[in-house]
């Protein structure tokens, strides 16, 4: 819902009065006075019932707190799992508490047990407490008293104690005693037919806070609770519609200009289970709440109070006046309201002293019937209800109603007389089939309904006469269907409902389907209602786990446990998240499938693009599109939005002075003025500047106000967010004693927490944290030096989930840790290995409930402590500053270094790791390559007779000169080993590839031939012709990449082409390369006494792409582009960098990508895939190179040029207008924009 409201909500509540805020607490609080009366032990013999008695001296009557009449307290003639003890408290009561104790003097009591309670003795409702059924803790021995105070009071006449437990060494006893006090209310019955109408005058509504409460009760699922009408089909209603509620707000026909003419919130689900629910609607200045039970929905309602036309009166349980209200249905409210105030007036009781401001129309009482309706809870696939039908008859007929939310599950099973044939009824895909079946015969099948599993009650009736069956769903005979049999049809004596049993007796009862999970009721066999009650009392069929006079479906989707927006549907024992397009993954959509940062992208070898980054990771911010720069160069750090602020300083400017830029330096054109664009001059001005203050970023949302002038022109660019960096990935601490640990705030993970680190030790075990609570805890280890285990306790004792490595952890090396535990499930992933996954119980406690501090790396107790290194803690994408913690913590050091032995594999073509206080970085400085990890081609494009030659005597001058490890290398420049690598592509021959000469006339030539094959001319004797060695594959000159790599061991040459099979050959002119003194690519200028074939090559030189050329140590390419001004290189000719040596062949000058928001599997690697270079320590889900370490996690350089002429920006008077772009289309509209904006348009990027 979006939370800008249109301003047709606020007219809603101006409809209620004014109450001080103390008188409506006191209303609705109820009894604020001690409510804790005992309520049993002045209750007659005959408000004590329950399912079985011992005998006469333990009958229920004898069950009071205390007394040791008769046995001394109720046991029944059988203890199991269908045994209850019933108060009849005579009236509404509110119960607060309650008190067990067992059998006087006996080894009978009861260890744990359910609260259930009704108004009327029929159809129960089970205590809920945290969100569970909640089950109490009883006694221990028979005589102490055991008291459990309700965390919500129950306001009900009929309380039921259902034991769960009891001594294994006796049988269930119990004497109990309930505590509450009186419980006064306003009832009002309304029959489907009738409302309550009450009128005010237009003085009211100048109140500054309204409130509405009620509750109310029913049956149905559909009907009318609140209505206010007005002309031109205004209105405003609260209904009920499939047992949901919803405030409905709609502006009639003639505003059908307003976007948002409708307005509908839904709230609370099952509401027509005929217990009662609380409406609570509140409106203060502009918050609007909704609640329904517990349920809430805020919002903020904005705008002026002229839409809505509305009359001054308001109808409850209907429409008085069906003519107003448009396409509204028209269906009247059928159950009961109670204590329904309206800013404090009591308006029930006003209707009963008939009050002059109240209308009645039809039959309306001032008490609450109780329809006597007896549902039963089918609980698991092995439930069923076995009923006695009249054999041999022609005719079957059957009907009932039920909800569930299983799409699948057997209905009803008979066997036919007289025949092995029977009938079956049953949901399929949501649809209630009938099959009638008979070996030999061709089974006859009909169906009836669809979408029936949506937890709303639905009728059924079947029936099958003779030699024809029919089948109807929700009395609509559009849903009903007909079929002739091909067998005459007798009644059987046995109908199964739900299941069948487990004895084997398949002839009986066939299910070939799995149970029913659900309720039914109005269950009717040969058109006569069956007496539930009595199958409770073991007086009629039998039964095997039911509940039978209360139906036990919960709507497991309210609330929304599935985080981020994702899309809940369930079935009877769980429910289930659908994380599409949501961009979060789990089974709750908790975990983020986009990186917090790009670093972490730059970490798994991503080049420069745009990305999807969540810089909380699982938190609630989502993620955005960004551009992310992997390129090394002047450190950017980005901002993400945190709320919805107004914010009115613009580009180079700070928060909170209400200037721009050239307001902060005094340098406006208008010194009267803080901003250019105030200037409202004829000629256009600009106010220009990145926007770069975490707490206000990304831009959402820019508004320009006082538009309508003529010759008033604006105009405004917002740049793409740049990001780089994130100081949190490498954040770390060194914890160099057992007792040593790092403490923090108690962890808040109450549904769903995730933890992840990195770590790396030489320690067999230790513990990486702990966090505990009163009884609930969480706690993650290295068991063992292969093991490391997650430990957790949510209030259904404890559980663990363990990831065994095939190799030992404490290696030394990074290792990544990742667990997370949500009210379905928890799972624990070690680096790459397989996750290991725990199912949560589907009806246990839920709540993570911790109240210690947080232990890094140790305990409370000091035990167990962790030695090692841990890195980039994050809780629920929150990082943890362990280094600030550490530096204030004896035994424990801020950072850890020896981050190259973990990472330094992805250092590539010769790069090398370098060591970084936070992180590493790679060294390219002898490598043909460049870019963060060296891996980036570095390419040119020659044309003809370009020539680019590296002195290799100038290189030996300078490395003398500065003492290098290179100039002692290579003193003599004589060589006896050569590594030579490049890349090419052309289309010409025959061409010189490379040249190497020496001072001696020795040299060695690389040429394409004239019929394209690759040929290598060594001549190391100056008194020899050369070796010449052909590759003789196909023509190399046809305009793709090839790779070489030519390498030398002395006399033996090894020669790979496109990482192909490495040729051998033998050298025989000699094996030392003296004197070198030069190497050439392209075109030799310089005459040198080289063999005719390499002449011929040179005669054209090269024309085409050259990449990554490699000689020993040298980067002649490289240094001929990137290093000009400082390196022996000498270009002649055209020569331009292309990325013409990437393995796409274009010669675009962008390589830029966009990773769709779309793609669950995350970015794609652009470059060479890393997953045979990093090692199991390195596989990471968020990693990355740290550029600078004072940056924080990214940058958002967002600026906003704007031009304005003959116009006044008028910030503060700015009106909240939402831009309806995503991210992503503006991102994209600024790509192509930057091309076609012209001067006409005035828009430039700021």
């Amino acid at each position: 819902m979006n939370v800008n409201m249109d301003s047709v909500t606020e007219i809603f509540f101006k409809l209620l009065f004014l109450l001080s805020v103390h008188n409506w607490n006191t209303i609705v609080a109820g009894n604020k006075y001690n409510c804790d009366d005992q309520l049993v032990s002045a209750l007659p013999q005959s408000s004590f019932s329950s399912s079985s008695e011992l005998s006469s001296s333990h009958s229920p009557g004898f069950a009071r707190l205390n007394r040791r009449d008769g046995a001394g307290g109720w046991s029944p003639l059988v203890s199991n799992k269908y045994q209850w003890l019933q108060i009849d408290l005579g009236e509404r009561t509110e119960i607060t508490a309650v008190a067990t104790q067992g059998g006087y003097g006996s080894s009978d009591w009861v260890t744990s047990y359910l609260l259930m309670f009704s108004d009327s003795g029929r159809n129960w409702k089970q205590y809920h407490q945290e969100e569970i059924i909640w089950a109490f803790s009883g006694n221990t021995n028979a005589d102490s008293v055991v008291h459990n105070k309700l965390q919500h009071s129950i306001k009900a006449r009929f309380l039921r104690f259902v034991p769960l437990a009891w001594n294994p060494n006796g049988r269930i006893g119990m004497r109990i005693e309930v505590y509450g006090c009186t419980y006064r209310s306003e009832v009002a019955d309304f029959d489907g037919k009738s409302c309550l109408l009450y009128r005010f005058n237009e003085k009211s509504m100048s109140a500054l806070k309204d409130v509405i409460s009620l509750k109310f009760k029913t049956m149905q699922g559909d009907g009318i609770l609140l209505h206010r009408g007005g002309q031109n089909g205004d209105h405003i209603t609260l209904q009920l519609v499939k047992g949901k509620l919803s405030l409905f707000i709609n502006l009639g026909d003639a505003k059908i200009h307003s976007a948002n003419g409708q307005i509908n919130i839904t709230l609370g689900s099952l509401l027509d289970d005929q217990h009662w629910h609380s409406v609570l609607i509140e409106h203060f200045n502009n918050q609007v709440n909704f609640t329904v039970d517990k349920h809430s929905h805020h919002f903020h309602a904005k705008g002026e109070f002229n839409y809505l036309d509305l009359d001054y009166e308001l109808s409850f349980g209907g429409i008085p006046m069906p003519g107003k209200s448009g396409t509204l249905p028209l269906k009247n409210f059928h159950g009961c309201f109670e204590n329904l105030y309206y800013n404090g007036v009591n308006i029930i009781d006003l209707a009963k002293r008939h009050k002059p401001q109240i209308y009645i129309m039809g039959n309306m009482s001032f008490s609450c019937s109780e329809p006597q309706m007896v549902p039963v809870t089918f609980l698991s696939a092995s439930s069923y209800l076995a009923l006695p039908g009249t054999s041999g008859q022609d005719e079957v007929s059957i009907s009932f109603q039920f909800r569930t939310w299983n799409k699948e599950g057997l209905l009803l099973s008979s066997k036919l007389h007289q025949t092995s044939g029977g009938l079956l009824l049953y949901l399929s895909d949501g649809k209630v089939k009938m099959s009638i079946y008979k070996p030999g015969k061709a089974q006859s099948d009909i169906t009836a309904g669809a979408g029936l599993n949506n937890g709303q009650w639905h009728s059924v009736s079947l029936s099958a006469k003779r030699s024809r069956m029919s089948l109807m769903v929700d009395n609509d005979v559009t849903s009903s269907a007909h079929a002739a049999v091909p067998i005459h049809i007798y009644s059987g004596d046995t109908y199964y409902f739900g299941g069948c049993p487990n004895n084997g007796n398949s002839s009986e009862c066939k299910s070939p389907f799995a149970g029913f999970q659900g309720c039914m009721r109005l269950i009717t066999t040969g058109n006569k209602a069956v007496d539930l009650i009595s199958v409770q009392q073991n007086s009629l069929g039998n039964f095997s786990n039911l509940q039978i006079d209360l139906c036990g479906i919960i709507d497991r989707c309210l609330p929304n446990y599935c985080e981020h927006s994702g899309e809940c549907t369930q079935a009877w024992n769980s429910f289930y998240c659908n994380c599409t397009n949501t961009g979060y993954t789990g089974s709750t959509c908790h975990y983020s499938i986009y990186e917090q940062s790009c670093e972490a992208y730059k970490h798994t070898g991503n080049t420069s693009g745009f990305y999807y980054i969540d810089s909380d990771g699982s938190g609630p911010l989502g993620p955005f599109l960004v551009y992310c720069n992997m390129t090394d160069g002047i450190p950017l750090s980005w901002w993400v939005g945190r709320t919805n602020e107004t914010q009115t300083y613009w580009g180079g400017s700070l928060p909170d002075v209400q200037k721009c830029a050239c307001g902060l330096e005094g340098s406006c054109i208008d010194s009267q003025r803080y901003c250019n664009c105030d200037a409202d001059r004829n000629e256009w001005a600009n106010d220009t500047g990145f926007l770069s203050y975490k707490e206000h970023l990304p831009v959402t949302e820019i508004v320009i106000t006082d538009t309508d002038r003529p010759n008033s022109e604006a105009a405004y660019k917002l740049g793409p967010l740049l990001c780089r960096g994130d100081r949190t990935f490498w954040n770390s601490a060194s914890f160099n004693t057992e007792a040593s640990y790092l403490h923090f705030p108690t962890f808040h993970g109450e549904l769903s927490a995730d933890v992840s680190f990195f770590f790396k030790t030489t320690a067999s075990s230790g513990m990486f944290l702990e966090n505990l609570g009163i009884k609930d805890f969480i706690r993650i280890e290295l068991h063992s030096p292969s093991e490391v285990t997650f430990s957790f306790d949510v209030g259904n004792g404890p559980f663990e989930v363990t990831v065994q490595s095939p190799t030992p952890l404490n290696d030394n090396q990074w290792h990544y840790v990742r667990a997370e535990r949500n009210i379905k499930e928890a799972l624990l992933q070690v680096d790459q290995l397989p996750q290991r996954t725990l199912t949560a119980p589907s009806d246990g406690h839920i709540r993570l409930q911790l109240n210690s501090q947080l232990f890094v790396g140790g305990t409370a107790s000091r035990q167990k402590g962790f030695l090692g290194c841990i890195r980039s803690l994050q809780l629920n994408g929150i990082a943890l500053d362990l280094e600030e913690r550490a530096k204030i913590t004896p035994g424990v050091e801020p950072g850890c270094p020896g981050h190259c032995s973990s990472y330094g594999n992805l250092c590539h073509n010769g790069g090398k790791c370098r060591e970084k206080y936070n992180g590493f970085s790679c060294d390219c400085t002898f490598s043909a390559y460049t870019g963060p990890f060296c891996k980036k081609e570095i390419s040119a494009y020659f044309g003809a007779g370009t020539s680019v030659m590296y002195n290799f005597q100038e290189y030996y001058t300078l490395a003398k000169n500065s003492s290098s490890h290179a100039s002692s290398f290579y003193a003599d420049m004589t060589l006896i080993r050569e590594v030579i690598t490049f890349t090419f592509r052309t289309t010409r021959t025959p061409s010189l590839l490379l040249y190497v000469s020496s001072f001696y006339k020795e040299y060695l030539s690389v040429i394409l031939a004239k019929n394209g094959s690759l040929q290598i001319r060594y001549k190391l004797d100056s008194h020899q012709d050369p070796d010449v060695f052909s590759i003789s594959v196909k023509s190399m000159a046809d305009g793709l990449l090839h790779h070489v790599k030519i390498n030398r061991e002395e006399e033996m040459l090894f020669v790979e082409i496109n990482q192909n099979e490495r040729m051998q050959f033998v050298l025989s002119s000699g094996t030392e390369f003296n004197a070198i003194k030069s190497l050439v690519l392209g075109k030799i200028l310089e005459s040198n006494d080289v063999d005719q074939d390499t002449m011929k090559a040179n005669s054209q030189g090269f024309i085409g792409c050259l990449s990554s050329v490699q000689f020993n140590h040298f980067a002649p390419l490289k240094a001929a582009l990137h290093h000009t001004s400082s390196a022996p290189v000498i270009v002649k000719g055209r020569f331009t960098e292309s990325n013409c040596g990437t393995s796409t062949g274009a010669d675009s000058t962008s390589s830029e990508t966009t990773h769709s928001f779309a793609d669950h599997s995350g970015p794609i690697d652009e470059g060479e895939p890393l997953a045979n270079a990093i090692r199991r320590d390195s596989a990471i889900i968020g990693g990355v190179i740290a550029v600078v370490i004072f940056i924080l996690l990214c940058i958002a350089a967002i600026a906003v040029r704007i031009y304005k002429k003959k116009s006044v920006y008028k910030k503060n008077e700015a009106k909240g207008s939402q831009n309806e772009d995503s991210a992503e289309t503006a991102l994209k509209c600024e790509l192509s924009m930057q091309n076609t904006v012209n001067e006409n348009q005035k828009e430039y990027f700021f």
